[in-house]
């Protein structure tokens, strides 16, 4: 089954988001592609667009090298989830986290993430987290 058309717009935002927002830590997209109302649910996050770019331009001094590298995307109507590997810090391990976009109105409205380290000392496979 084609993804529809509302599905490939919906994508390609999230995608800039990659591109723009949070690979270059840049919060000059912000207010282009985020509702200013956005509802943010990671609990250590203030809410809104505002709150956003204040984030942003925190986590640029602290780590002005950090990278999103994303591995996969999936979307259904409004909503697209990217799974993604995040590296603050050259040649850490970094964290496997899972990013859900509510899209509304052809902006970003709302956020959920789960984040979890990519090495686990106890692991019981090596399959990793990709």
């Amino acid at each position: 089954m084609g993804r529809t058309d509302e599905e490939e717009v919906n994508l390609r935002l999230v995608e800039r988001i990659y591109e723009e927002v949070l690979g270059p830590i840049d919060s000059g997209g912000v207010d282009r592609l985020f509702d200013p109302g956005y509802i943010q649910h990671n609990p250590n996050v203030e809410t809104g667009a505002q709150a956003l770019k204040q984030l942003l331009d925190r986590a640029r001094t602290r780590y002005p090298q950090a990278e999103h590298r994303v591995k996969r995307m999936l979307v259904d109507g409004n909503l697209v989830a990217a799974h993604v590997h995040v590296v603050f810090e050259p040649g850490s391990e970094g964290f496997a986290v899972v990013d859900i976009f509510r899209i509304e109105n052809g902006r970003i409205a709302e956020h959920w993430d789960v984040i979890q380290a990519v090495v686990a000392a106890d692991a019981k496979n090596s399959n990793g987290r990709f």
